[in-house]
């Protein structure tokens, strides 16, 4: 009987934790880091006008997305005029800012014209939230908003700067400094930011194009501007980066390379997506996807490469897996549905909202059954992740412009727009900016 007991309490923690796990979305691209969320009762209707909880007014405008940690939401956000480069935290409740600090950095930094500094998203375990700003270095605060360490991890200098968010894997920090000057996948101690292991980012001039392509060999712009992911593959788990013209995996807490796949170009912007022991990696300009089983060892392109798409259209959003299918958006609105193990096209859909910017740089969210998509006037477009098309709803905001991916805790989804951060769902309250 007191065993029964024993066992029903331990039952009950483990529930209780899953669904606190559940609740939040700790990094970008959420718990998984795929875009999946385990909830299946998100909002699926609303506008400015209806199904707001409060929007919080922005000082400045900004492409990261937001991070969700039980009662608070957190954002990157660059002060461009005075070079700030902050982490700013929330009230989830009521959207009120609770602390923002970080550092002022006036050295000249290379951006795209469009793409704000302070690209990466934050990262946090709820002990921690941490953020990288390029060649200023990459901070972890507590959940107070008191400094921990910092690390100056050298200049990062590429003409489109940088994207890559910080990810964590136990007591690893794992990050992508990069592209450009000073390449490389860092792995440090979240307690402590020492360097814990690097590989630096190989180099790729000299190495035969396997990508496809059939052009001029004159060499163009190259990078990737991609997240790293972490799977379990057998009894492993596996740090996977997709860098120009190679996918490759590492054991997380050592650095280690296990296997490297051929196959992507030379830009490479979607981050990876993983389910089922499959992985994909997509380039971006003109670019080529590849689907890589997991758990090899050394070069598998012959013995674990799925299949390989060349010259596909612009894709700068991550796609999502649902059971045997692909889905994925590309640049200039058109939605595609490839099956997982063969690449096949299912189909192909424009979709249509209502704004005056169709295109996305956005990342697809999975959740219930139903695929969130944002474009760039702040609709979120709703699909059935179904290998028929078959769109749900599309839900407007204000039209400005938005470069963000959502993300989702308790019921409620928070969307992020060069002026304002919305909660949608729950009940309402005042909101905090006009």
């Amino acid at each position: 009987m007191k065993l029964a007991k024993i066992s029903l309490c331990a039952a009950t923690f483990a529930a209780l934790f899953s669904v606190a796990t559940a609740a939040d979305w700790p990094s970008w691209r959420g718990p998984n880091g795929d875009g999946t969320s385990s909830e299946n009762s998100l909002p699926m209707k609303w506008s400015a006008a209806e199904g707001v909880k409060w929007k919080t007014t922005l000082a400045e405008p900004g492409d990261s997305s937001p991070i969700v940690w039980g009662d608070r939401v957190f954002i990157a956000q660059a002060k461009e005029a005075e070079g700030g480069r902050t982490v700013i935290c929330f009230n989830r409740r009521d959207g009120k800012l609770l602390w923002q600090h970080g550092v002022t950095w006036k050295q000249p930094e290379k951006r795209y014209g469009q793409n704000p500094f302070c690209a990466a998203s934050p990262v946090t375990d709820g002990e921690r939230v941490i953020a990288f700003f390029g060649s200023a270095g990459l901070f972890c605060w507590d959940m107070n908003g008191k400094e921990l360490w910092r690390r100056d991890l050298g200049h990062q200098e590429h003409e489109w700067a940088y994207a890559a968010s910080p990810v964590l894997h136990g007591n690893v920090c794992a990050l992508y400094f990069g592209p450009g000057l000073n390449a490389r996948l860092i792995g440090l101690d979240k307690r402590t930011g020492k360097t814990l292991w690097e590989f630096a980012e190989p180099a790729h001039e000299q190495r035969p194009r396997t990508d496809g392509f059939r052009g001029s060999e004159a060499r163009g712009m190259s990078g990737t501007f991609t997240t790293p992911i972490v799977v379990r593959a057998g009894k492993r788990d596996e740090l996977i980066q997709t860098f120009p013209q190679l996918t490759r995996a590492f054991d997380p807490a050592t650095g280690k390379p296990l296997w490297h796949c051929d196959g992507l170009n030379e830009l490479v912007y979607a981050s990876p997506i993983h389910a089922d022991g499959v992985l994909v990696g997509m380039g971006g300009y003109f670019g080529t996807s590849i689907a890589v089983k997991t758990g090899g060892s050394g070069d598998v392109t012959a013995t674990h490469r799925l299949w390989q798409t060349v010259r596909t259209k612009n894709r700068l959003g991550s796609g999502v897996i649902a059971g045997d299918h692909l889905y994925v958006l590309n640049t200039e609105g058109i939605a595609e549905c490839l099956e997982l193990k063969t690449g096949k096209t299912v189909w192909q859909e424009r979709l249509r909202g209502t704004g005056a910017k169709q295109e996305s740089w956005s990342s697809m969210v999975l959740a219930g059954g139903l695929i969130y998509i944002l474009n760039q006037s702040a609709e979120t477009i709703v699909l059935k992740a179904s290998p028929k098309f078959e769109p749900v709803a599309t839900n407007p905001l204000d039209g400005t412009l938005c470069n963000s991916s959502h993300a989702i805790s308790n019921s409620e989804i928070f969307i992020r727009t060069h002026k304002h951060l919305w909660c949608i769902g729950g009940k309402k309250n005042v909101a905090s900016g006009p």
